[in-house]
């Protein structure tokens, strides 16, 4: 059985749809009270694979929400993520995918050193960040988006926002060794970590964000922020592809010009319907068959049968592995979503 643990966008999304949850006493409660709330199993899943074997699935809410960072409420982020695996584990799932800023918390804060939550002890081996197929989508969404957007990529510059995470470092090593972009700028805040990714890809700029965007025929944003980024329109190239692989999405602006395309970065879209309610309530066009690529690949371990933390730990992705889950992606029904 596979997991998904998975949170709300905000404050005021946890408590819009509180009720639809199943949780009513929810619905008018203040971030203190989120800070207490357990996680919960609220919905059972089933899928169906292209080949056509069946697997069932959980969905943990882990009650987290993204102003627990930006308040500063560190202690119960870091509750909240552990809470969560420790309920998925103890309710029988054997392999979880960690989503949003699930994944971040666990490893910006290095929660793998605490192995115990209550009286269990973690099996760290049973979860996945989903990092893994979540880049190698993302590349495919560049691959695919390019020359649908009139976008030639042997001539184009390509801006990575967040490129020393996990996501974006296995973003930039696709571009440089699979794409032959004409030039690669990465933008990241830690200027160490910058300087270590250049000289692994022995290619590269390290560039401010206000610097790229100007330049840039396409940009991946890859860095999950509590709050969004606006951009302004008016400094970006035309035409430009902008592909947003946060969750919550990066970009508050709507892009009301024809030759600005953005594309909602690290999505799948299944060739038959899930039967699930949960991505009812996170904005997809289409919920029965839409997705997180995080979430589907413990889906993708679950109809494989990889028990193991496939996507664990920062800058561990490799292109073997990315080639590896992406081989099982298509075999099971999953394609980029390319609107």
């Amino acid at each position: 059985m596979f997991g998904l643990i998975g949170h709300l966008t905000s404050l005021n999304h946890a408590q819009s749809v509180a009720r639809d949850l199943g949780y009513p006493e929810y619905a008018d409660q203040d971030l203190d009270f989120w800070c207490s709330a357990p996680p919960q199993i609220v919905d059972h899943i089933e899928v169906t694979s292209a080949t056509g074997q069946k697997i069932e699935g959980k969905y943990v809410e882990s009650c987290f929400l993204p102003e627990m960072l930006a308040s500063r409420r560190i202690k119960a982020a870091t509750r909240k993520i552990l809470n969560a695996m420790a309920h998925a584990q103890k309710n029988g799932v054997d392999i979880t995918a960690l989503g949003g800023f699930s994944s971040i918390v666990f490893e910006n804060f290095k929660l793998e050193q605490i192995k115990r939550v209550r009286n269990l002890e973690l099996d760290f081996k049973k979860f996945t960040t989903g990092n893994t197929h979540t880049a190698y989508i993302i590349c495919k969404q560049v691959e695919a988006g390019a020359p649908k957007h009139g976008i030639d990529l042997s001539a184009a510059t390509v801006a990575v926002c967040g490129a020393t995470g996990d996501i974006g470092s296995a973003v930039c090593r696709w571009l440089t060794a699979r794409t032959g972009v004409k030039e690669l700028l990465l933008v990241a805040r830690n200027q160490e970590r910058l300087s270590a990714l250049q000289e692994e890809l022995g290619f590269g700029q390290p560039t401010a964000l206000e610097a790229a965007l100007p330049q840039a025929d396409i940009v991946v944003w890859v860095a999950s922020m509590p709050k969004g980024v606006s951009v302004d329109l008016d400094s970006l190239k035309r035409p430009c592809l902008m592909i947003d692989g946060g969750y919550p999405k990066n970009l508050d602006t709507q892009f009301a010009h024809p030759d600005i395309h953005v594309i909602k970065g690290g999505i799948v879209e299944h060739s038959l319907d899930i039967d699930w309610h949960i991505m009812n309530i996170v904005n997809m066009d289409v919920p029965a068959r839409q997705l997180f690529a995080c979430f589907a690949e413990s889906m993708l371990l679950e109809f494989e049968k990889w028990y193991t933390n496939f996507s664990w730990g920062r800058n561990q992705i490799t292109l073997e592995k990315m080639d590896m889950i992406g081989a099982a992606s298509r075999k099971h029904g999953f394609r980029p979503l390319l609107t």
